[in-house]
């Protein structure tokens, strides 16, 4: 049965999915031709339990190899299953890299993505001399030391609103480059992890690997946080710095009114 094909969505069920996923083996959380998506896995499996042919709403895209700790995605369907069994059935067909953290039922008009006011991401680099083994999936590794004070003095350069198109894809699918970055940080820990975090109303495709990748060049003395300024008022991809590799990259927040 198609969803929409008999039935009024209004008369419904809207049901909310957080979701965390080890995007490694994957082309991505978009359905594509070139390759197996999340939401597809995922579609797929509510289908097995809901005898449905569903379509999920997620947040927004993340990239092939990109991780998520708090996707956020909804559903519309007429199946009576209760919350604890859907999450239950969900989970019980999903493969080991991806998990649904949450089901509820939610009102009719929530969308996932464009009820969403904000977004967190965090990038993770493993900064120390000798490679990692059980991080190597999950963090950029970096050997020579990065400064973290000069990262941190560029950090102001991407605050607030801006055009981004010199820290996104030529490639991108939007037209409009203009984003607010509402909050960034970054720390190290003892382990030697840098952690810089990113939160936003909206990202571009590869806006926080090129972010990352420009902020690195300055950690390791190649930028300064003047160059950052020329950078962003060049819009043009080329003066920035490379983009992040994806595995170090994760959705860690939706933020919703």
């Amino acid at each position: 049965m198609t969803i929409g094909a008999d039935h009024n969505i209004s008369e419904m069920r809207n049901i909310k999915l957080i979701v965390e996923y080890d995007g490694g083996a994957y082309c991505g959380w978009q359905r594509q031709s070139n390759g197996l998506a999340i939401q597809q896995v995922i579609e797929e499996c509510i289908g097995k339990m809901t005898g449905e042919d569903v379509r999920i709403n997620g947040s927004g895209r993340t990239d092939a190899g990109v991780h998520a700790l708090h996707q956020v995605a909804n559903f519309h369907t007429s199946s009576r299953l209760g919350e604890r069994s859907l999450l239950l059935g969900i989970n019980s067909l999903l493969p080991a890299d991806i998990v649904v953290r949450e089901v509820c039922e939610i009102p009719p008009s929530f969308h996932a993505c464009f009820d969403a006011v904000s977004k967190v991401y965090l990038y993770r680099i493993c900064n120390r001399p000798v490679r990692p083994v059980l991080e190597r999936n999950h963090a950029w590794f970096i050997w020579e030391p990065l400064d973290l004070a000069r990262i941190e003095e560029a950090l102001p350069v991407f605050m607030g609103m801006h055009d981004f198109s010199s820290f996104c894809s030529t490639h991108t699918d939007s037209q409009d480059h203009i984003r607010t970055i509402l909050a960034m940080t970054v720390e190290r820990d003892p382990a030697g992890m840098v952690h810089i975090s990113v939160e936003a109303d909206g990202f571009l495709r590869y806006m926080v690997r090129t972010i990352v990748g420009t902020l690195v060049d300055c950690g390791r003395g190649k930028c300064s946080r003047k160059e950052v300024s020329e950078i962003m008022a060049a819009k043009d991809r080329r003066r920035a710095g490379p983009t992040a590799p994806p595995q170090g990259l994760f959705l860690m927040d939706v933020k919703y009114e």
